[in-house]
């Protein structure tokens, strides 16, 4: 049964996403849990100095003789570039690895090289086949499941920290943070690292058999998390982060390029989020971006409601937008659109490993909280 429309009175988040649910004064889940999750997972005062202290000194301790003591991926955008400049400040040397999935930006990679020459840090590429990887990214498409980047994000993982095994590195510092990031709904956001998933979707519409395809799975984690014994930290969440105040730093610093929204380094994710993702699933990926910054004190409510006025895409880009993709995947632009049209689904309809995965995280939380 379809909810009647309904819309927080804190946030912006509505009943667009189908888990929303509300107390007696309209406040709905996905912000009061962002809000009692943040003071656990962004400590303040002297014990958030305390905290990253012992960070850095368990940082430089890992690293004994090697060249390098942490790995940062770098993409283009706001929140890696700033890590970057963090890192930096905080006297640890790090690596900057890009993950190449054939969609960057111009601005992204100008700002990726410009960021790291300025702060002198070494950078590598880890160039997916993109033959393959199209033809994941496609099958992806005809799945018509709203986590289209799913392949993506399982590769950035993968990519990290097969790096960071290849240079005994033990802490990969990423960019995820909560002031930006902290609600995002489990129906938008189905768990990447399944992949149960991408297999049975890739022999449902793919051509390639997956040979060089970074896979990041719970095998694959716990190998790297126990055995190689390699740490992520989101370094972010222990500072007062304001995207717009690091966008200025960055300008001013490090002759950084504004590209205009959140992931919009890449072609691909632009054009998903704000075109596929509104019009097919009805989900404005703004909604939970800015209902984070509400709950994080850096945006007003007014302000998120003004916004969410525009479209989250003109009508011009879309056309070129599709244009551009459907060239990059060598199709028609008629079959494009005609794989956009087809009916939206759910991973559920799709051999996956839920839930496994729920089962074997939940024991995981239990024995290492």
């Amino acid at each position: 049964m379809l909810k009647n429309y309904q819309i927080c009175s804190r946030c912006v988040m509505d009943t667009s996403d189908p888990d929303i649910f509300f107390d007696e004064d309209i406040l709905c889940n996905n912000c009061t849990n962002c809000i009692e999750e943040s003071k656990i997972i962004r400590p303040q005062g002297e014990e958030r100095s305390k905290k990253i202290e012992e960070i850095v000194k368990k940082i430089k301790k890992s690293s004994k003789n090697n060249k390098y003591d942490c790995l940062i991926g770098m993409s283009g955008g706001v929140d890696s570039s700033y890590l970057a400049y963090l890192v930096v400040e905080l006297g640890l040397t790090p690596l900057a690895l890009h993950m190449d999935n054939g969609w960057n930006s111009k601005d992204a990679v100008k700002n990726i090289l410009s960021v790291c020459s300025n702060l002198n840090i070494d950078y590598a590429s880890y160039v997916l086949d993109w033959n393959e990887f199209k033809d994941i990214q496609l099958s992806y498409l005809k799945s018509s499941i709203v986590e289209v980047e799913m392949p993506t994000d399982q590769a950035i993982a993968g990519a990290l920290h097969q790096t960071a095994a290849k240079h005994n590195i033990k802490f990969i510092i990423g960019g995820g943070n909560y002031a930006s990031e902290g609600i995002l709904p489990k129906r938008w956001f189905y768990d990447p690292k399944d992949a149960k998933l991408l297999r049975s979707i890739q022999k449902k519409f793919g051509i390639k058999k997956i040979k060089n395809f970074p896979y990041f799975d719970y095998k694959r984690e716990i190998y790297y998390k126990f055995y190689k014994n390699i740490k992520m930290i989101y370094l972010l969440n222990l500072f007062d982060y304001d995207k717009e105040q690091a966008k200025k730093l960055l300008q001013e610093k490090l002759g950084y390029i504004d590209y205009g929204g959140k992931h919009h380094e890449s072609v691909y994710t632009r054009f998903m989020q704000s075109y596929i993702q509104p019009v097919k699933f009805n989900l404005d990926y703004r909604r939970a971006t800015y209902s984070s910054l509400i709950c994080a004190g850096l945006m007003s409510r007014q302000e998120a409601l003004e916004c969410l006025k525009k479209e989250p895409y003109e009508a011009d880009q879309v056309e070129k937008d599709i244009a551009y993709v459907s060239k990059k995947f060598g199709i028609s632009e008629d079959n494009f659109k005609s794989i956009i049209n087809k009916p939206a689904k759910s991973y559920k309809d799709y051999p996956n490993n839920e839930l496994f995965l729920t089962a074997i995280y939940k024991i995981y939380r239990a024995f290492f909280k």
